[in-house]
């Protein structure tokens, strides 16, 4: 995922959502029914795919009301997605974090502020130098008040940059749990190089840009 050939080689194969061959499949996957993810011990579940899982899990992890968030696949046609099935564009899945929350605390619609707030808004299949459909920008909505929330948000966004905004909007079907070895990868592998170089000073801007929703071991 971080190396850099194989990040331009992913780019050029399938940067536009990996061709027409599953283009009717993930049409499917758009027009479904949301599902709803009921409360479990009063804590609710959102979904996002921003980019590279590393990333956004420690984003969302230095929120206040934030639990856990653990790195996964969402938003493809295929069953049983796994890291390298989805490297290569075909699943139609993108790496998502699910992000389990007290919304006594903080609520949706910050999440997604905090989502649109921790990102190029405006780039296309991917985050930083990470390219390809499988780091594409998505909000789930498993119900039509998230939906309008989100629909909103990225409308105010648009008109505020006067521009494109490049994350799509699906119904959520499916999380797909990834490999353990990604899970809290960026607080495990601190000198990992594409740790040190994209995720931390990623991090570090969101941090910038939102002190009054960080944990209060976060704000330094």
């Amino acid at each position: 995922m971080k190396k850099l050939l194989y990040i331009l080689s992913i780019s050029l194969l399938f940067s536009c959502h990996n061709s027409a061959q599953v283009s009717e499949k993930q049409k499917a996957v758009i027009e479904a029914e949301p599902v709803e993810v009921p409360l479990q011990d009063g804590k609710a579940r959102a979904y996002f795919a921003s980019g590279c899982f590393w990333c956004v899990e420690a984003i969302y992890e230095s929120i206040k009301g934030v639990e856990e968030v653990i790195s996964g696949y969402s938003g493809g046609h295929t069953e049983n997605p796994t890291y390298e099935s989805s490297n290569t564009g075909k699943t139609g899945h993108a790496e998502a974090v699910e992000v389990i929350y007290d919304p006594e605390v903080i609520s949706f619609s910050s999440l997604v502020d905090v989502y649109f707030g921790s990102q190029n808004p405006t780039q296309v299949n991917g985050q930083g130098p990470d390219n390809g459909s499988q780091y594409r920008s998505i909000i789930f909505y498993q119900n039509d008040e998230q939906k309008k929330i989100i629909e909103d948000k990225k409308a105010a966004l648009a008109k505020e940059l006067d521009a494109t905004i490049a994350a799509e909007i699906y119904p959520f079907q499916k999380f797909w749990e990834a490999e353990a070895y990604h899970q809290n990868y960026e607080r495990l592998h601190p000198n990992q190089s594409y740790i040190r170089n994209v995720s931390v000073p990623r991090l570090n801007k969101f941090k910038a840009k939102f002190p009054e929703l960080l944990k209060e071991d976060e704000k330094h």
